[in-house]
């Protein structure tokens, strides 16, 4: 009997990887049916309450884990979860079955998530298909405290493997440690499922949808070849294709060693513009990547993750040393510390935060900060007391009015009055910025210009506001587009106001980190740019091919298209 030697399937992640399988357990349980009477229903929904309670903190935990491996924007993935968690349709229909039918907890959630991945598995789009996937996560997250069911058993031995499964989810990804993953194959899934996302941001290797072509399991040991860009999966492969992968994969390394060989040089483009390449980061080990990289400054330092995982509210000495440290290992490099960016999908666990309908609209970033100013009081004179040891700027979150920024200088002068009283040195030049991250603060960007010392354009925050979407929104998601001709104008008006003013403005967000979008913002006018640290070798690469002059000609073009896709396929033109 022929043993099947190859598989295709679909490219979900690019790379190569050689190495051991090792099949993940399905995470799933029977549930056998199971009746209450009446006096257990107040029983069943308190444990009904403390699994939703212990998913959700579980959760929050691996979004705030992952943020540090692949970025804030990647691991908002999680915020989905949360979702379902909070959906209350989806409390309805389980505390419904518990009430009428009288069936055990695990039993109602059960019949609610094989309800609602059934209607998805109807859904023709394959976008919202793979939704189904991120509902069975939580599901399954949650029976699994129903149940009391024990966590699936990784390998002890700390052997790197290639993970191999009949789908993928995010929160599974979360619980592998990256650096023992060589590549991922999954039988089922889509491009467009968040584990493949996730597995993008950071850089392993996966195939998916091998199922309809695959004659036989893939065992635990067999020895596998993932060709993410090909979508091919070899199954104990020859020594010659063996060879031939491992050359490729020296290729890879190779062109990886010449972009961080490039790392270190100058970022200008064809023409001789100088064009800086700074990095968002979260904690101080983002940064030792960053610099690596080749990052310039660090054009936003969020720091809402000093206040995460922990009991109370970091006093001024630990902020203080942690701004310090980033301060010393940077020398005279720009920091533009973000003060607190809490609320609407970031919350503390020690802070009751009031219920919101719309938590992205509601009580959040400056405006918690302008509500409590001894917390945000505290904060600044931490970040003024590390302004001495480095080149450090301050810049206020989600500002939409003068008077918000007149509140804020307000009391940044306060915190300077008490170091000045308490005899502690700082930087009074220290610069003030603002993100632009709402469409009233682009309407009067011109006012808020002659007051600020320099701009960064929010773009994730400023999309969603200017579209009406909310990204994570599985329904409507389609419809978040960076280059809708809405969000090209928005840019515009912000940077022209920025110039007139002769103040500096930046670019942060996803399309800062896209190598594909930067002859848009080069066109603009952009000359400063903020992105993960994962992102800067390419946008450098890129960079480096450019001409100024050909991206302003370029521009002409794109302020004509009415439709985000006409100015897609007019940048695809220009590339090739």
């Amino acid at each position: 009997m022929n043993r099947q030697l190859s598989v295709k399937g679909i490219g979900a992640s690019p790379g190569i990887a050689i190495g051991n399988s090792f099949v993940l357990p399905s995470w799933e349980w029977d549930v056998p049916d199971k009746d209450i009477d009446v006096t257990q229903l107040a029983s069943e929904f308190e444990r009904l309450y403390q699994g939703i309670n212990r998913s959700k903190n579980e959760i929050e935990d691996m979004k705030r884990d992952m943020t540090i491996v692949v970025g804030e924007e990647t691991s908002a993935i999680f915020d989905a979860h949360l979702a379902i968690l909070d959906d209350p349709e989806f409390m309805k229909e389980v505390q419904g079955i518990i009430k009428r039918q009288y069936k055990a907890a695990e039993v109602a959630v059960k019949e609610v998530i094989d309800h609602f991945t059934s209607m998805f598995d109807l859904i023709e789009d394959e976008y919202m298909k793979e939704r189904r996937t991120d509902i069975k996560d939580v599901g399954n997250r949650l029976l699994q405290h129903l149940l009391g069911a024990p966590d699936v058993t990784l390998p002890q031995d700390n052997q790197p493997f290639i993970l191999v499964a009949k789908e993928l989810s995010p929160s599974q990804l979360a619980h592998l440690n990256p650096d023992l993953v060589l590549g991922i194959v999954t039988l089922v899934g889509g491009k467009n499922s968040h584990a493949a996302i996730m597995a993008r941001s950071m850089g392993i290797p996966f195939v998916i949808s091998l199922e309809d072509n695959l004659v036989a399991p893939i065992l635990t040991g067999h020895k596998l070849i993932v060709d993410g860009d090909q979508g091919m999966v070899y199954i104990d492969p020859s020594a010659s294709i063996q060879g031939e992968y491992r050359e490729r994969q020296h290729q890879i390394r190779v062109n990886r060693l010449k972009l961080l060989e490039q790392a270190q040089s100058p970022s200008i483009t064809k023409d001789g513009i100088t064009v800086k390449l700074n990095a968002n980061i979260n904690s101080e080990k983002e940064l030792e990547l960053a610099l690596k990289n080749g990052a310039e400054g660090v054009g936003l330092f969020r720091t809402e993750f000093l206040y995460m995982d922990r009991t109370s509210f970091p006093d001024e000495d630990y902020q203080f040393t942690v701004y310090r440290n980033v301060a010393e290992m940077m020398g005279e490099r720009p920091i533009v510390i973000r003060t607190l960016d809490i609320g609407g999908d970031k919350h503390l666990d020690y802070y009751p935060f009031p219920e919101e309908d719309n938590p992205f609209l509601g009580y959040r970033a400056i405006r918690f900060s302008l509500d409590r100013h001894d917390i945000f009081r505290t904060q600044l004179k931490a970040i003024l007391r590390a302004s001495q040891y480095g080149n450090i700027k301050i810049m206020y979150p989600m500002i939409s009015s003068l008077e918000e920024l007149h509140e804020a200088n307000f009391l940044l002068q306060e915190a300077k009055y008490e170091l000045l009283r308490e005899g502690i040195p700082f930087r009074d030049d220290t610069q003030v910025g603002i993100m632009i991250e709402v469409p009233a603060a682009v309407m009067i960007a011109d006012w808020l210009a002659q007051e600020v010392d320099f701009f960064s354009i929010g773009t994730n925050d400023l999309i969603q506001y200017v579209l009406a979407v909310d990204r994570m929104n599985d329904h409507i998601a389609y419809l978040y587009d960076p280059f809708h001709p809405a969000i090209i104008r928005m840019l515009q008006l912000t940077i022209q106001a920025a110039e007139r003013n002769g103040i500096a403005v930046s670019v942060c967000g996803e399309i800062a980190g896209d190598p594909e979008a930067l002859s848009l913002l080069l066109g603009l006018g952009v000359r400063d740019f903020s992105m993960s640290a994962h992102a800067v070798l390419d946008v450098k690469n890129r960079l480096l091919t450019l001409n100024v002059a050909q991206c302003s000609t370029l521009l002409k073009d794109i302020l004509m298209c009415r439709t985000g896709e006409e100015i897609r396929l007019l940048m695809d033109k220009s590339v090739n």
